[in-house]
């Protein structure tokens, strides 16, 4: 049956993850194309992600309205894990925000993190007051095979077994096409909305209807200052998980999609 629409529409969700990228000089470059900031508006959160290493520098550094986060954190506490950063931690730097299960960390053969070990890094951060972005996306072979959603409601799955509903208020998912990611391939808008619609019917199925329609979901995938507004239009997309194009200064221009958001 149709349902009345959220009383609070979902906020726009911009994030810039740096990968493995940066140096001192040019991350206060960046920082300075960035601006001083105070002119975001209500529209929108914003959040980047440097280096680990680096987190602290780029915060004294990057106008304070934009959010710092981590690209990962450990399964629990601190300890004998060396290597290893743990939420409390993220937490104790006045961070709060990680970006968890990243197809980078899914897939690179040196790295390979199952979802087993994904959901409990999750689970931990959320239980220490971070917001989690929480990454998921099909290889080429298996969107080529029509397993797209498959793969999606697997990797959904993990995550919901984990955690409870009122925890689903501090997730942000990110759906990325690994065959998108750094490749200059763009799903279109049309298929973005389709696996983000899809994203969305499988948490109303499987969580809440409320958890549906509350949770933010970010496209990923070779997004740029050329596409962001074409796919921020689209109903089911509530912002971006920016690769390549957070290093640029072009990065305001996806930031500011959306006022082109539906």
């Amino acid at each position: 049956p149709p349902h009345p629409p959220p009383t609070m529409p979902r906020k726009f969700i911009v994030g810039g993850n740096w990968k493995c990228n940066g140096t001192l000089d040019s991350i206060k470059a960046l920082a300075e194309s960035f601006g001083p900031g105070g002119d975001l508006g209500d529209g929108v959160d914003v959040f980047c992600a440097p280096p680990t290493i680096y987190c602290a520098y780029a915060k004294s550094l990057v106008r304070p309205d934009f959010h710092i986060a981590l690209q990962n954190c450990w399964i629990g506490k601190g300890g004998a894990f060396t290597g290893e950063t743990s939420a409390d931690m993220i937490k104790d730097m006045g961070l709060h925000y990680v970006i968890l299960g990243h197809s980078e960390r899914r897939h690179l053969p040196q790295i390979k993190e199952s979802d087993e070990t994904i959901s409990a890094k999750c689970k931990y951060a959320l239980e220490h007051g971070l917001t989690v972005i929480y990454c998921i996306g099909e290889l080429l072979e298996e969107r080529e095979s029509g397993r797209t959603k498959e793969v999606n409601e697997t990797q959904l799955s993990a995550l919901a077994a984990k955690i409870s509903p009122a925890d689903w208020e501090n997730i942000v998912i990110a759906y990325e096409p690994v065959w998108a990611i750094g490749t200059g391939k763009v799903a279109t808008p049309a298929q973005a909305q389709e696996a983000c619609k899809q994203i969305r019917e499988w948490i109303a199925g499987n969580v809440s209807v409320d958890v549906a329609e509350a949770t933010r979901i970010q496209y990923g995938g070779s997004v740029s200052s050329g596409n962001c507004e074409e796919l921020a239009a689209m109903p089911d997309i509530d912002g971006f998980l920016v690769g390549g194009a957070s290093l640029k200064p072009d990065f305001l221009k996806i930031v500011d999609s959306y006022k082109a958001a539906k």
